[in-house]
């Protein structure tokens, strides 16, 4: 639980439950099933990756869920150091960086799939990610958050 409780720290708790209001605003769609309130241990124990970064110029990671640390093979530490373009490698960069322009457009979109790649060297392509804006009460932007449960190791 050492990462789970780093991660929780960092990303405070009012962001990790911005990651579950922004997606079932945006996408009208809950990410999680009811979890009696305890939001964050529902998305850490959620099958599918869950990822969110900020909004600096080179946007740095602040949360990951259990499942996204698996899938990257990142402790909580390192993933909260890196800056979520690392998580592409160099040629799909520029893939990434026209998603992300259309998210920051449009709120939202549910049809993104791509290769990224693990802390080991293992590439795999996601399939149907969901990625959004995360925005709050008075619309301030305070990242983007993605989800998939699709890949396939290459």
């Amino acid at each position: 639980m050492p990462d789970r409780d780093l991660i929780e720290r960092h990303a405070r708790p009012e962001r990790i439950a911005l990651i579950a209001q922004s997606h079932a605003a945006l996408t009208g769609k809950a990410l999680v099933a009811r979890c009696d309130g305890d939001v964050a241990d529902a998305l850490w124990h959620l099958p599918a990756v869950v990822l969110a970064h900020g909004i600096e110029d080179d946007p740095v990671f602040f949360y990951a869920n259990r499942a996204a640390l698996d899938r990257f093979a990142l402790t909580g530490r390192a993933l909260m150091a890196m800056p979520s373009r690392l998580s592409a490698e160099a040629p799909e960069r520029g893939e990434r960086d026209r998603l992300l322009a259309r998210v920051g457009a449009n709120g939202f979109i549910d049809d993104y799939s791509g290769v990224r790649i693990a802390a080991t060297g293992q590439r795999f392509r996601i399939g149907r990610a969901t990625v959004w804006n995360l925005i709050d009460a008075a619309g301030h932007r305070h990242g983007q958050a993605a989800t998939f449960a699709e890949w396939t190791d290459l």
